[in-house]
């Protein structure tokens, strides 16, 4: 069997924008109920992402959105995370520890 991967073309330029929420125990169920709910699909209906990943361990829930350029990206953090972050912290003002990170995509592969 090859171990041969195909590059899936389109994807250079996408860049990754990754938010970990570590979150107190009494609290995860209700924050990631409202971030799968409501605030993931806030974010994707600004226009400036491609989809986002939801996925968790234990207390730690990391949702990944891929945008398509770097150009949306920050279109995002400038006409957006403003309102959507302060969504969050009006909600949630204690017991959330949240780290952003942003991840350009070199490669994408796919079985042959």
């Amino acid at each position: 069997m090859s171990h041969d991967r195909k590059f899936k073309e389109g994807s250079r330029g996408q860049v990754v924008y990754e938010i970990t929420a570590r979150m107190e125990p009494e609290l995860a169920e209700e924050f990631t109920a409202f971030m799968v709910e409501k605030h993931v699909p806030d974010l994707l209906a600004t226009g400036h992402f491609a989809s986002a990943t939801v996925v968790q361990s234990n207390r730690t829930l990391r949702i990944s959105y891929i945008a398509l350029s770097s150009e949306d990206l920050r279109a995002y953090l400038e006409k957006h995370a403003p309102r959507l972050r302060a969504e969050v912290v009006e909600r949630f003002p204690n017991g959330l520890q949240i780290e952003r990170t942003e991840w350009n995509v070199v490669a994408v592969l796919a079985p042959r």
